[in-house]
């Protein structure tokens, strides 16, 4: 159905647009923070004058995370589109699964917004990776709607490929929060940039909270991958380079999880461990898809 291929392609790009414009309003939004910090602060400000300044970032803010709301519907619509116009689950290429994951970890985004609003800042942060990876699957990982070769014809497909594409998006959202947890803690970030962001508090809770639920997630993925090797290959392990990432990313993922529960570990030494789970798992999706030769590599997959 090229019509419905066309209308997912333009549907596409449409996200790709409302996320960046979601990213110059929080731009607006710091911008207005500062203004304001700067009128209360300089010589001749008022409050008054401050307090108008705030309102106006609120609604730069506001506008950016609605922006973001119409940025999800329209991927989602896209990626279902895909799937109407080639017949078959939307996963079945490096482009697809580069769009669900940017979209996991978009919807991600927004659910952990609404349970701890003083993490807004953070959005920005989060788009900017999701805006060039939807923007590198748009132009060098782009593929026409087709039919998946025979060997992933295969329900399997559904179970284990969903469940990785959402654990791997819930993932970029820790990953982004523990990097910005170090450099709030290093002194690295500007001042400016710093006093906007959230506390050191909430960013490490924001990481360890998403991380909660994408690990459970992530474990189930590579034990159904197990189970579907058995079916396909005859074996439910053989150190493939991408089953051995994999468990790589499970364990730095488990250390991340008993280090952030263990007195003296709570804080720099368990983002720095999560940080690494997100080298890895990015490292797992994209390098070793595209360049490291395996049995998954014809199925250019998670």
């Amino acid at each position: 159905m090229p019509e419905l291929a066309l209308y997912s392609d333009r549907l596409f790009m449409a996200a790709v647009g409302v996320y960046v414009l979601a990213m110059v309003l929080h731009a607006a939004e710091f911008a207005a923070v500062r203004s304001a910090k700067a009128v209360l602060v300089g010589a001749g400000g008022s409050d008054h004058d401050g307090a108008a300044a705030r309102p106006r970032s609120e609604r730069f803010a506001r506008m950016a995370v609605s922006l973001t709301v119409l940025g999800a519907v329209l991927h989602a619509g896209s990626i279902i589109l895909r799937g109407l116009a080639a017949q078959r689950w939307p996963l079945g290429n490096m482009y697809e699964f580069t769009s669900a994951v940017c979209l996991a970890a978009v919807v991600a985004w927004l659910v952990m917004l609404r349970r701890s609003p003083a993490s807004r800042s953070v959005g920005p942060f989060v788009l900017l990776p999701v805006v060039v990876l939807l923007f590198l699957a748009g132009t060098v990982l782009y593929a026409r709607a087709a039919p998946v070769q025979p060997a992933l014809q295969s329900y399997w497909l559904v179970i284990h490929v969903t469940t990785i594409t959402i654990s791997s998006g819930l993932l970029l959202v820790p990953g982004v929060a523990s990097i910005l947890f170090l450099l709030r803690r290093s002194g690295r970030l500007p001042a400016g940039l710093a006093r906007l962001l959230p506390s050191s508090d909430v960013l490490d809770r924001l990481a360890y909270r998403t991380t909660i639920i994408a690990f459970p997630l992530f474990t189930f993925a590579v034990i159904a991958g197990a189970i579907w090797a058995e079916a396909a290959w005859g074996r439910f392990w053989g150190w493939d380079p991408k089953e051995t990432v994999a468990f790589v990313s499970w364990v730095i993922y488990a250390a991340y999880l008993h280090a952030r529960a263990t007195a003296g570990w709570r804080a720099a030494r368990a983002a720095w461990i999560n940080v690494a789970g997100f080298a890895t798992v990015l490292f797992n999706l994209f390098f070793i898809n595209m360049v490291v030769a395996g049995l998954h590599s014809y199925a250019g997959l998670g």
